[in-house]
């Protein structure tokens, strides 16, 4: 099984986000007259940053995807719970990326018809975990908009998504200096979080017992995949108290690992320790089957975000991570060399052809 085959494919959808960079470059001069100026180098990077007289803003819009049909399917309603904050951590945690804490955050709900929100516990538990995740970003929960789209989204679907605005001073912005012998520290994730849902989909509909199905740590295939997303912002906001300014920051979600290497810089990024992927993901691959290459970009394999910082600055990287409940370790190094991700111990290798995001 390949994600492309499911009905998602990166080429075609990447061709249009720079198509759309590139549009959208032609609009930067009616910025002049707000007092501000776009940050060099923000286009292709997770968020957009606004530079200020004193520090930047940084703005981000995401979408959860297709998440929340598998809590349709196990037909759970508290399941949205997990949604809710899920629909936070995936645009929260590409805000954090250029090293702004987020302030404000929106959720954008969009259904097929208002009957939806006629299931009250399913439309509070929503609701509510929208909230709790606000709560984990340390930020408000500001507004947002329903519309009701018949004709464009499925009777009974909801379509979540969001933006979310933050802020940082000069001091603190993760800018993609790197340099060779710069170490890669990876946090875990709790699983497959925002990203590859719909090939995860795919195969329940081809297991006998679907989401009931039971994965080697225990737990049935639906809860695996509905376990709620890791939030990384409070370990940004602890590397700012140790005074630890991160070369770069890595939100691994579409694009697997090879999102690794989006930093336009020619190194190669060689992970040494990759870490366990755990029973969710070795479930994936065994019954697909799934190989090694696609899953690895695919999906985060057990790696929800990353940290380049310099090699003197390993340890108190980990122990911000882990003050903040994440696991963390040093998995690898910014080589010299053609830009390509490797990972010798699995004998990957995704050369920068593979990711075009620019």
């Amino acid at each position: 099984m390949t994600y492309a085959g499911s009905g998602v494919d990166y080429d075609k959808l990447d061709a249009f986000k720079v198509a759309c960079q590139r549009a959208a470059a032609t609009t930067v001069s009616l910025l002049g007259k707000h007092g501000v100026k776009e940050a060099d180098g923000t286009r292709g990077e997770s968020a957009y940053l606004l530079e200020t007289p004193t520090g930047y803003l940084a703005h981000v819009e995401e979408g959860l995807g297709t998440k929340n049909l598998v809590a349709d399917a196990v037909d759970d309603p508290q399941a949205y719970f997990n949604v809710g904050i899920d629909t936070v951590a995936t645009i929260v945690n590409d805000l954090i990326t250029v090293g702004a804490l987020p302030i404000s955050i929106a959720m954008h709900a969009a259904v097929g018809d208002s009957n939806w929100f006629n299931d009250e516990p399913r439309a509070k538990a929503l609701a509510d975990g929208f909230a709790e995740g606000c709560r984990r970003s340390g930020a408000v929960w500001g507004g947002g908009e329903t519309p009701a789209l018949a004709g464009i989204v499925e009777p009974n679907a909801i379509v979540l998504a969001g933006s979310a605005v933050g802020q940082m001073d000069k001091a603190h912005r993760v800018a993609g200096d790197i340099r060779a012998g710069d170490r890669i520290v990876f946090l875990a994730s709790t699983g497959v979080q925002t990203n590859g849902l719909t090939l995860c989909r795919q195969l329940a509909d081809r297991l006998p017992d679907g989401y009931a199905s039971t994965l080697g740590d225990g737990r049935t295939y639906g809860e695996g995949l509905l376990a709620p997303s890791a939030i990384y912002a409070d370990f940004v906001g602890k590397l700012r108290e140790a005074d630890v300014t991160p070369k770069y920051l890595v939100h691994v979600t579409g694009h697997g690992w090879r999102k690794l290497m989006r930093l336009d810089a020619p190194f190669t990024y060689r992970i040494d320790t990759p870490g366990e992927p755990g029973a969710l993901f070795e479930f994936l691959m065994d019954n697909g089957p799934i190989s090694a290459e696609e899953a690895w970009a695919t999906f985060n394999m057990g790696v929800g975000f990353a940290a380049y910082v310099r090699p003197d600055e390993v340890e108190q990287t980990v122990a911000a991570a882990e003050a903040c409940g994440h696991r963390a370790w040093d998995a690898g190094e910014v080589c010299d060399g053609e830009k390509a991700v490797e990972v010798p111990s699995l004998g990957l290798r995704y050369a920068a052809e593979s990711l075009n995001l620019r």
